[in-house]
């Protein structure tokens, strides 16, 4: 039976490239591929004609076939720190067997996210192995950015999860827009604070000035309410609380409670809105609401007692899942890759809980 490439329920191959171009099916692999010398003018002949039949070449298959192994490294801290950063491992980890097939390998570096020196030697560690491909959270920006440098010198495509930075242009960046979620979260505060009162914003474990993504959760927050013209009504405060020690924690809020007695909100910007939760109910403060971030299991025990009231879903499982993929379409698929996936903000309450507990474990679905 004869081929007819003009049937869109028909594969089209190379063969059937050559035979309407009038060349050898050598000549149209190596314009495909750009390689080999081939005249400037059979060129354009041959891509015309790709591009009236909209062939796609098999890359499955022909990666499938290749013994060529793909190393990614992956950079994030260790979630024995901090809960929060099991998710994306698990997801780095569950994009690396789906990926196995492909000769895909991923290799992970985890450090103390309190130890700037130890994140600079795992970087350092990463970088002299000349990986193929990069995944990383940049929670340290001064410190990051010697080795963006290094990384484009050397053509080392980059991901970025979890935190934005725009300088030297990475290939990716997979997580939210952090100004936008912070717009949300003070639109949550209004809406559930519309009385004049303080409210608190509050960083913890984290050192602000070289923090972006918080930075700019902090500015979006402040915006919704200078944008609202609420300003006269509300007075937002900001504390940096470190949980290194315990009882300096305590008394840090124990000073801001006693000295703000109208405060009525606190938006936690980090993952551990937890800590104050397990603060207040200790010290039995019930009028003091809470809005924070991720679907730990610490912070979803509290946002079913009601003492957390909002929770914004930040999907770290997918984060790592699609930062692998994203570095698999560019090296391994060959395939453009969008410069900015920002995901959904997902604002979880009491009363839809159990809707994301069912359904979380289902983050893969297709880019």
């Amino acid at each position: 039976m004869k081929i007819d490439p003009s049937s869109k329920n028909t594969p089209i191959r190379i063969k059937d490239i050559a035979v309407k171009a009038q060349v050898s099916a050598g000549t149209v692999d190596r314009v495909i591929h750009n390689r080999g010398r081939v005249a400037e003018d059979v060129k354009e002949r041959v891509l015309k004609i790709i591009k009236e039949l909209n062939y796609e070449p098999n890359l499955m298959a022909r990666v499938l076939g290749s013994k060529k192994q793909y190393y990614f490294a992956a950079l994030f801290p260790d979630h024995s720190y901090d809960v929060f950063w099991l998710a994306p491992k698990l997801g780095i980890e569950k994009a690396e067997q789906d990926l196995k097939q492909y000769n895909v390998v991923v290799e992970q570096f985890v450090f103390n996210p309190h130890d700037v020196a130890d994140y600079e030697k795992k970087a350092a560690e990463l970088t002299a192995k000349k990986p193929d491909g990069i995944l990383l959270s940049p929670i340290y920006y001064k410190e990051t950015l010697p080795f963006f440098e290094k990384w484009n010198k050397e053509k080392i495509p980059f991901v970025l999860f979890n935190t934005q930075i725009a300088d030297f242009d990475p290939l990716s960046y997979i997580g939210q827009d952090s100004y936008q979620s912070g717009l949300l979260a003070g639109k949550l505060v209004h809406y559930g604070q519309p009385e004049a009162c303080s409210i608190l914003i509050a960083h913890i474990d984290e050192k602000i000035s070289n923090a972006q993504h918080l930075v700019k959760k902090e500015q979006g927050f402040r915006n919704y309410f200078a944008q609202k013209d609420l300003g006269h009504k509300y007075n937002i405060l900001r504390v940096e609380l470190k949980r290194s020690s315990q009882s300096d924690f305590i008394k840090s809020l124990d000073e801001l409670i006693e000295s703000t007695p109208d405060l009525k909100h606190i938006f936690v910007t980090t993952s551990q809105a937890y800590d104050i939760a397990k603060y207040l109910e200790q010290r039995r403060i019930t009028h003091i609401k809470l809005t924070g971030y991720d679907l730990i299991p610490a912070n979803l025990h509290y946002l079913a007692n009601g003492a957390i009231s909002f929770l914004i879903n930040q999907n770290p499982k997918g984060q790592g899942y699609w930062g692998i993929y994203q570095l698999a379409d560019h090296l391994v698929f060959k395939k453009e890759v969008a410069i900015i996936k920002y995901l959904p903000l997902d604002v979880v309450t009491q009363e839809n809980l159990n809707y994301f507990l069912d359904e979380k474990e289902q983050v893969f679905v297709s880019i």
